[in-house]
């Protein structure tokens, strides 16, 4: 058998252990050709020129004859180095390169040898000498065979040192628990960032502005933690980005009370028209779009079906803030004029351009805090706050003293509420902190014989006004204006009031809890002329008034050019017909 080494191997190990085994050894002289002759005087070499170890496998094939003959004809001191040799070995090599390449492939996926590994006979015989020839399996090197066998520890030696058991984690190693929710309400909202960033300088301008004033971030910070674990639960359930839980921040600076020009109320700042899609009650009693619970599904499924309509979050945020139909007709003149239809190139009011870069850069801010100089408390990731069932009218102030706690803490978590008590007919829900609902449940079994209110709902006649009203139930007008949420110099008697019962009302002070009276339309009259092919269709059409309203308010017999028409508390002009110009809040929302 023949094998091919390296030559530093050969030298330290192979001259001492192969000296009477094996008949002749090729050797990968590669650069070091020094020791040749030193080796020549113990075994027959052939020095391989030019070749450097990886070629060595493959020559070996076609030089093992010639190895072979110098072991049988040459003494043991002589050494081969003559240049014909050489060449009719490569030549030989030239021809067998495929068989050598197929020994090569047999060899490196075998495994470690037995000490007589198996050969085959070869029919064709060398070019060189006659000889027939057997196929070398070359055997793995001595590090290899180390590495592919595997360890057996039964034939390890004892360990003889000192026994040590850890049974804390390392020192300096910090581990990390991927599967336990986080402690801090913040890192959990960071965790579920999966809104594509907006990078734009109106981003960056939006960052430096809130960076600016960290009183202001201070103060909202502190309102949403009220809220804002209620709503990241909410908008996990749906599967829906984090980045959501943020945009209170831009609607109302989560103001539950909150109330803009456009009558968008709450958190979410939801206008009458949009809330009454998504079934937002509004009445003089409670107004569901300030209501937290009600009001976050709403702001939810809102968003979630703008985003199934535009299919990009960015859009979808813009139709919240502008409507969904605007935002689809600037889609359309996009398209139509071969431009590109994303957030950046639509054509949209002022507000809802800075709409997504204000959301943008809280979120970079809350998402490393730190080089921006802002302060964020951890928030902890737990309920802040629970909702009972109440079967009982129950007053204001009366259920914020039985769970013992502030006025003002119970009217920020149940700001729906317009007066200062509670039908349970109007709305049965109470939003009571998680800690405080063992407490109220207590204090109320005390009360159960008792009366829960001391207010009354109270219809003024047609000759009564608020100064005679406030001396009938024994209250100041001051008073009568303040708990009914009437403007003070306002003179109009409303047509329903709430007073005290029995004289025995909670007269203290209330936090401004009511948002402005939801807009109702006034007596107006309007007077028409009537135009040379107008018809008392189209006249009704465009003030939206009903044929039979015109012939109620006009003697109409024949309707004829000039004449004058009486209309009462129209919907519409005649100018409100015209395509009014695009403002944020006006369409939806």
């Amino acid at each position: 058998m023949f094998e091919v080494v390296p030559l530093a191997a050969f030298k330290d190990n192979y001259v001492r252990t192969l000296r009477k085994s094996r008949p002749a050894v090729i050797v990968d002289a590669g650069d070091d050709t020094v020791a040749l002759p030193e080796l020549g005087a113990s075994f027959s070499v052939l020095e391989i020129p030019g070749h450097t170890r990886a070629h060595a496998p493959i020559m070996a094939q076609g030089l093992r004859s010639v190895a072979m003959r110098c072991s049988r004809a040459a003494p043991a001191s002589s050494a081969i180095r003559t240049r014909d040799t050489i060449a009719n070995a490569q030549r030989a090599v030239a021809r067998r390169w495929i068989w050598s390449a197929c020994a090569l492939v047999s060899a490196c996926a075998s495994q470690p040898p037995t000490p007589a590994p198996p050969t085959e006979p070869v029919a064709a015989a060398s070019p060189v000498f006659e000889e027939p020839r057997q196929r070398v399996v070359l055997a793995p090197s001595a590090p290899d065979r180390v590495r592919s066998a595997p360890l057996d520890a039964t034939r390890l030696a004892e360990f003889d040192g000192e026994r040590q058991v850890v049974h804390e984690p390392l020192r300096g190693v910090a581990t990390i628990d991927l599967t336990a929710p986080p402690d801090d309400l913040w890192q959990r909202i960071r965790n579920g960032f999966a809104m594509p960033n907006l990078d734009s300088p109106l981003v960056e301008e939006k960052v430096a502005w809130y960076a600016a004033r960290p009183d202001y971030l201070k103060r909202m910070f502190e309102r949403s933690r009220r809220y804002l674990h209620h709503i990241v639960e909410e908008i996990e359930r749906r599967g829906m980005p984090t980045e959501l839980a943020l945009l209170p921040m831009v609607e109302s600076s989560f103001n539950p009370l909150a109330y803009s020009r456009a009558h968008a109320s709450g958190l979410w700042q939801f206008i009458p028209g949009t809330g009454k899609r998504y079934e937002l009650t509004q009445n003089w009693w409670f107004d569901a779009r300030r209501d937290i619970v009600a009001s976050t599904a709403a702001a939810l499924d809102y968003l979630r079906d703008v985003y199934e309509m535009q299919g990009d979050w960015h859009l979808a945020l813009a139709s919240y803030n502008w409507g969904e139909n605007a935002v689809a007709r600037a889609i359309e003149k996009n398209r139509a004029a071969g431009q590109a239809t994303d957030y950046a190139s639509l054509g949209m009011p002022a507000e809802t351009r800075h709409y997504v870069p204000k959301l943008q850069a809280l979120k970079n801010i809350i998402t490393n805090p730190q080089p921006f100089g802002v302060e964020l408390d951890p928030i902890p990731n737990q309920p802040y706050f629970t909702t009972i069932t109440k079967t009982r009218d129950i007053d204001v102030r009366l259920a914020a003293r039985l769970a013992e706690m502030p006025v003002e803490e119970f009217v920020a978590l149940n700001p729906g509420f317009n007066r200062p008590f509670v039908p349970v007919t109007v709305n049965s829900r109470l939003v009571l902190p998680a800690d405080r609902v063992e407490t109220f449940r207590a204090n109320l079994l005390k009360h159960a014989e008792k009366s829960l209110v001391s207010w009354q709902a109270y219809q003024p006649t047609r000759n009564e006004t608020l100064a005679s009203v406030a001396k009938k139930f024994g209250i100041t007008v001051a008073q009568l204006k303040e708990v009914n949420g009437i403007a003070p110099r306002a003179r109009a008697t409303p047509a329903l009031l709430v007073v005290p019962r029995n004289g025995a009302a909670d007269l203290g002070r209330l936090p401004i809890m009511y948002a402005p009276p939801l807009p109702v339309a006034r007596p107006r009259t309007v007077t028409h002329t009537v135009k040379r092919g107008e018809t008392l269709s189209s006249i009704a059409a465009r003030y939206r008034v009903s044929m039979e309203d015109l012939r109620r308010w006009n003697p109409i017999g024949r309707l004829a050019a000039g004449q004058k028409l009486t209309i009462r508390n129209p919907a519409a002009t005649g100018k409100a017909r015209q395509a009014p110009k695009p403002k944020a809040r006006r369409t939806s929302k």
